[in-house]
């Protein structure tokens, strides 16, 4: 009987004891695995580069700046205020600072992402699924907009339409005794014309992304069963590419809202404010705590927009493409329609891409705009020396020590953000990937896609006064250019994770599975599987990274010194200072140099933009 009972009770103990061994266990692998780590460490840093200047920013537009005590009666510097909210929603104000801005800005998003994910998205489908002729040639050419900064097409979108009333000297058409209306000049039609054509490649991108990715089983599971080459397309291929199509008008969208340089040069001059302009203009005006609640409304804005997105096409399904079966679906056959469908591109090719660059390729050899006799035309604006007489006296752009300077900023920036942004997208990538239908990988994924939704110039104003001074153990960086990388990381991580995801998901998860049971740590599978067949996706990340910092502007206008100038603000103070042909001759440089570096890592490294972000 005691043997009994003394069995039982060991028993008992030995049950107890194993069940918290089992607790121990699980809670030291949670502490312990791999994955779990590198999500533990990706929220801290997201969150402190993230999430915190949002709140920052938030936070102080409820206190009151040193600078406007005076306007607020009775208030001393960082006292609590609504005055900031009250003065941009219930003021005299409100209007001009807002309301009609914010209208202007989504009748603009709208717009843009109406005609840019049209077009995109059926260029994408030509390009990959059907018999188009000269495709190598469309694939290179089509991405030549996104290479370009906006800003660029709007300069040379004026170069061609401005009259000397509204733009102070003639231009291309009216040199040519061609006289076009102002509306098409300046104003809501040439700002959403201007985006449309700069911003279409981000449909293009992620559908054709999405349509590469598409198992081909499925479509030829269609065609067993008898179905024709167009019902497919509508029935299977159109649905699993929804929520590439969708994501690429929410990109479009808040992107265009949040555009500055495009509605600054072609809608500020006619009295055309958006909600980017007015939030520059506050900015500027030393009136930053409007700024940021104008800036916050921008970010609801591009929220809700998003989370009628997720609303509508719900969790994406994700499938892997690199794994043991699945080919290519035959291409759709476009018959009769294959030459005029050519032919139309080859139109928009040389009226939307080629010959406004040739145009203001042009106006960098002239003396002065819109003067087409032989003794006009010069070199002087590249390589000239000081004329007291000409351009304020600057020399040429390429005798300039600015214009190197700035070069070898522009060149070292771009190369060391792509570089960490890449690699911290692709580790970011793996966890959504691997986490897609997990808290884990929706709240990194989440994360990342946030500052995309935050004014490029408002980022910018939030990093200046967040690293002005010391915060925890990081030094005050204000005036180094390990801020302006850290900015341009940060900023590119919906790129760079969109590239990461897009690569992951094409990577099966049974090849790490088989190396698991034969042994292989996590570590060795990273470095002998996961990055060797990550290789084309990661040049395709450097490459979405490297174009968006070399071209920007916006971002990082506040924050740059003159010891730390880029190309793009070179650029900006010659516009700003009305020597508009030496920054041409730095636009012309500028594509020259983007162009060079994407057709390098496309023939050595197989780099593809498409491939970088479809599918993410």
């Amino acid at each position: 009987m005691n043997n009994g009972m003394i069995g039982v009770g060991l028993e008992g103990k030995t049950l107890e004891y194993s069940k918290l061994r089992r607790w121990k266990n699980t809670i030291v692998g949670i502490f312990t695995k791999p994955y779990n780590i590198i999500v533990a460490c990706a929220l801290i840093v997201l969150t402190y580069l993230i999430v915190v200047p949002l709140i920052d920013m938030i936070v102080s537009t409820f206190h009151v700046l040193p600078g406007d005590v005076r306007r607020i009666q009775g208030a001393a510097a960082g006292d609590f205020t609504l005055f900031y909210w009250t003065r941009v929603f219930a003021s005299e104000l409100s209007s001009a600072l807002l309301f009609r801005p914010l209208m202007n800005s989504i009748i603009i998003g709208l717009s843009v992402s109406a005609i840019g994910v049209t077009f995109g998205a059926l260029v994408a489908w030509l390009m990959v699924r059907s018999d188009l002729p000269g495709k190598k040639f469309f694939s290179l050419v089509l991405l030549i907009p996104y290479m370009l900064p906006s800003w660029c097409i709007a300069m040379t979108w004026m170069s061609v339409f401005k009259t000397e009333r509204m733009g102070g000297s003639p231009g291309f058409l009216q040199g040519l005794g061609i006289v076009t209306p102002e509306w098409l000049a300046y104003g809501p039609v040439p700002i959403i014309l201007v985006l449309a054509i700069s911003n279409y490649a981000f449909a293009y991108l992620l559908t054709s992304g999405a349509l590469r990715s598409v198992n081909s089983e499925v479509e030829e599971m269609g065609e067993l069963a008898g179905a024709g080459k167009m019902c497919i397309l509508r029935k299977i291929t159109f649905p699993l590419v929804m929520p590439a199509i969708l994501s690429s008008f929410i990109l479009t969208f808040s992107k265009s809202i949040g555009s500055f340089s495009v509605p600054a040069f072609l809608g500020m001059r006619v009295g055309y404010n958006t909600i980017s302009t007015m939030l520059f203009s506050s900015i500027r005006q030393r009136d930053s705590n409007s700024a940021y609640v104008i800036s916050l409304v921008l970010i609801a804005t591009a929220a809700i927009a998003i989370y009628m997105n997720h609303r509508v096409i719900g969790a994406r399904k994700s499938y892997a493409t690199i794994g043991g079966k699945g080919g290519r679906s035959n291409l759709v056959s476009l018959g009769k329609w294959k030459y005029p469908i050519v032919v139309s591109l080859m139109l928009f090719v040389a009226f939307a891409i080629f010959l406004p660059l040739l145009i203001l390729t042009i106006e960098t050899f002239m003396l002065r705009p819109g003067r087409f006799e032989i003794s006009n035309f010069t070199l002087h604006y590249w390589i000239g020396e000081s004329i007291p007489n000409i351009g304020d006296g600057e020399p040429g752009v390429l005798r300039n020590w600015w214009f190197w300077q700035s070069a070898r900023n522009t060149l070292l920036l771009g190369f060391s953000a792509a570089v960490l942004g890449t690699m911290a997208g692709q580790i970011l990538g793996y966890i959504c990937s691997r986490g897609r239908g997990r808290f884990s990988g929706r709240t990194i994924e989440q994360l990342s896609f946030m500052p995309f939704l935050i004014p490029s110039i408002s980022f910018g104003a939030i990093y200046l006064s967040m690293f002005a001074q010391p915060r925890l153990f990081i030094p005050a960086l204000y005036g180094t250019f390990a801020l302006l990388v850290l900015i341009c990381m940060v900023d590119g991580l919906p790129f760079s994770t969109r590239a990461g995801v897009s690569n992951m998901l094409q990577i099966g998860f049974e090849l790490e599975e088989a190396a698991s049971i034969e042994g292989a740590s996590f570590i060795r599978r990273f470095r002998k599987i996961v990055f060797p067949l990550a290789k084309p996706g990661f040049l395709s990340g450097f490459m979405l990274i490297f174009i968006s910092v070399i071209k920007e502007l916006d971002l990082l206008i506040l924050i740059l010194t003159p010891r730390l100038s880029t190309l793009p603000s070179m650029m900006f103070s010659y516009v700003m200072g009305g020597v508009d042909e030496y920054g041409n001759v730095v636009v012309v440089i500028m594509f020259i140099i983007i162009l060079s570096v994407y057709i390098i890592a496309n023939k050595i490294g197989k780099a593809d933009l498409a491939a970088g972000i479809g599918g993410a």
